[in-house]
């Protein structure tokens, strides 16, 4: 069961209108793959598995660090935690991540999008 959660969409904004069976639709846009989601792009995020997670793979995060300074890491059906290299490298960039399951992250976003917040997503999909 894929989960609606539309609101008004910002101009301009990406916004996460629905997640669930394996994907995400953002801005009528479906992904079925790992994205990170910034207010103005959606990119596919090259990782198999949260257990394979390395400080590489927010490199992309990272890049953007003058316009994020919180980042939603939506772990899949549960909240993991990260390692601590990974929290390291995303703290000396000023990137604050906070980790959840992915329904958590796609609707935190959301929020934090509509308050114009400097945030990004990195999202597992829910099967």
């Amino acid at each position: 069961m894929s989960l609606d959660i539309t609101t008004s969409i910002p101009t301009g904004r990406k916004l996460i209108q629905s997640y669930g069976e394996g994907r995400f639709r953002v801005n009528r846009e479906i992904f079925d793959r790992p994205i990170i989601v910034f207010p103005e792009a959606v990119i596919t995020w090259d990782v198999v598995s949260f257990e394979a997670l390395s400080s590489a793979h927010f490199q992309p995060v990272i890049d953007a660090a003058a316009e994020v300074d919180i980042l939603l890491l939506g772990c899949g059906p549960a909240m993991q935690l990260v390692t601590s290299g990974i929290r390291e490298k995303l703290k000396k960039a000023a990137i604050t991540i906070e980790s959840m399951d992915t329904g958590a992250a796609c609707r935190t976003y959301n929020v934090l999008l509509t308050e114009e917040r400097r945030i990004a997503a990195a999202l597992f999909p829910l099967d």
